[in-house]
């Protein structure tokens, strides 16, 4: 545990970093601009630092965050991978990061062509016809293909049809987004074998549902082998297949989604397409569809001129309209961009394959030390349970995971999907290595042996993390924002 005040008492009266430089214009008083009640002399309490003891104090903060340039993320259903640094060096060329989105289309060509070509690349990936980059994150490119629907079945005359199924593995922005757009949730169990049947979606399809909204391959890591034929059951009643794209990066390359009878997709740029996810930093959300959808699309359009120039367009007036400002997340669209065409298709469709492959190997290293609830070939995440340790030393998933911060891992997603109990969804991502992969198996292998033979040492991790365990609930509805010295 580290002393706060190591971390933050370090000013000094007096101590200063800078010096600024003397100014070349004439100097302003502040009482010539302001009234004396608002002019201070000194700001109580403001730190007085050198330039070594701000360097300091911000290196150490930065090296008490865990980040996948620190050590293996196996974040499932997340992606949490490296990323080549070199998108970063394009996207932060100055030919695109000096551009405004108030400048008229004939001075940012090169930046349309950019969205227009990850748009078309985008088309072909997934099998659609039409392709939309303007939705800033997969939750908000959910929240437009459910809009589109809408309006969708409004103009048919449709209006009857407010019903979204929806399978109990389903991300949890799924059912949200059906309910922003005014549609109401059936939920539907998947099978013993952790995908949906066909006999479950006939049972609950008919002419008042609008769309089955499924993810494949799902959250439990495993590809939805049915899904054709549930795509002709949902057509054949009227409805649409809307499939949450978050999990592309397990079969770009190898099927199309619109092969398979999807007629809307969301993805995630800055999860499958090389942009470091998390943080709170921007996402994209890109919409494909059919070509019966494509009127539909939020606005603006970039659109191909006669004489070969772009433009953009807002005259669409079947559109649902804009969901942000200007034209989408352009720097993640960048980093996308070049990450694809530095791949091309070969490299996209390694890039599938070696993500299966890790997880596969991933979970047949962990076979017999952990439960295995779906005992199958997995796409590019596994879950494994706590069942075992639970049973026999009382050793939990939370408990598992905290450990696993000792061990320099951060843990994989915890409690999830909730159709497992005690789901430890781990992905390993494809830019992982087989040692580092070995290297997870065998700490996991010594956390459970830990839990057989010292579970109160696992019950109590982490012991070398900055924090001990704090109350995640207490934490998440009473957040303490600012760090405060304490009396």
């Amino acid at each position: 545990m580290l002393d706060d005040r190591l971390l933050f008492e370090k000013s000094v009266v007096g101590r200063t970093g800078i010096r600024p430089p003397v100014p070349d214009v004439p100097l302003v008083k502040p009482s010539d601009l302001l009234p004396a009640t608002l002019i201070r002399e000194d700001i109580e309490g403001f730190p007085e630092l050198s330039e070594i003891d701000l360097s300091r104090h911000y290196t150490a903060l930065s090296s008490l965050n865990f980040g996948i340039d620190t050590g293996m993320y196996p974040l499932g259903s997340c992606t949490m991978k490296y990323n080549p640094k070199v998108n970063e060096d394009i996207a932060s060329l100055k030919g695109f990061t000096a551009i405004h989105p108030y400048m008229p289309d004939s001075l940012v060509q090169g930046a349309l062509k950019v969205i227009c070509e990850l748009e078309e690349l985008l088309k072909e990936i997934t099998g659609m016809d039409a392709v939309s980059v303007h939705p800033s994150a997969g939750a908000q490119g959910e929240l437009c293909g459910m809009l589109m629907l809408a309006s969708y079945f409004k103009d048919r005359g449709e209006d009857k049809r407010k019903k979204i199924i929806i399978p109990d593995t389903a991300h949890g922005t799924n059912p949200a987004s059906s309910a922003l757009a005014g549609f109401s949730v059936v939920p539907v169990k998947t099978d013993k074998s952790g995908i949906l049947s066909a006999e479950a979606i006939r049972e609950v399809m008919d002419e008042e549902t609008a769309a089955l909204m499924l993810t494949n391959p799902n959250t439990l890591g495993l590809f939805e082998t049915n899904i054709k034929e549930i795509a002709d059951i949902v057509h054949e009643k009227g409805g649409l297949i809307y499939c949450d794209g978050a999990n592309l990066n397990a079969i770009m390359g190898l099927a199309k989604l619109g092969d398979m009878g999807v007629d809307i997709v969301q993805l995630n740029l800055h999860k499958t397409f090389s942009t470091p996810h998390g943080g709170g930093g921007p996402g994209s959300g890109p919409i494909g569809v059919t070509a019966e959808l494509e009127p539909y699309l939020p606005v603006p359009r970039v659109i191909k001129n006669e004489n070969g120039t772009l433009s953009l367009t807002t005259d669409r007036p079947n559109s649902i309209g804009r969901l942000r400002a200007f034209y989408g997340q352009f720097l993640v669209l960048v980093k996308a961009y070049s990450y694809i065409r530095r791949l091309g298709g070969e490299g996209l469709t390694k890039v599938s394959e070696t993500a299966i492959l890790n997880a596969n190997y991933l979970k047949e290293g962990l076979r017999g030390t952990f439960d295995i609830p779906f005992d199958r070939a997995c796409m590019h995440e596994c879950v494994v349970t706590d069942k075992l340790q639970l049973e026999e030393s009382g050793v939990s998933t939370m408990d598992i995971a905290k450990r696993l911060i000792d061990y320099g891992f951060h843990p994989p997603t915890i409690y999830f999907p909730l159709v497992v109990s005690g789901a430890m969804m781990i992905e390993p991502t494809e830019t992982e290595s087989l040692q580092s992969i070995d290297e997870l198996v065998r700490v996991m292998k010594l956390v459970s042996k830990e839990a057989k033979e010292d579970p109160q040492t696992v019950k109590s991790a982490p012991h070398r993390a900055p924090r001990k365990r704090i109350d995640e609930t207490a934490a998440a509805r009473n957040p303490v924002l600012r760090w405060r010295e304490e009396a």
